[in-house]
């Protein structure tokens, strides 16, 4: 999860510190989740998955399509 969820951030051209600031997490919370030294809560999933408009499956690499499923 965690390459995918790095590049996603990468072809938004966004900073991790951007990212962590929409979700309400510090910087350094938001790279050690970026990495996978720290596990993503629901939360954060639901969160970053409305941040980028994209689905949780996408993210879990559960599907290869960004869209998201209703």
């Amino acid at each position: 999860m965690k390459n995918r969820i790095r590049s996603i951030r990468e072809d938004h051209d966004l900073t991790q510190q951007q990212v962590a600031d929409a979700l309400g997490i510090t910087q350094r919370k938001y790279s050690y989740m970026e990495t996978g030294t720290q596990q993503w809560t629901d939360d954060f999933l639901i969160r970053l998955s409305r941040f980028y408009n994209m689905g949780i499956d996408y993210l879990l690499y559960q599907t290869d399509s960004p869209e998201i499923n209703r």
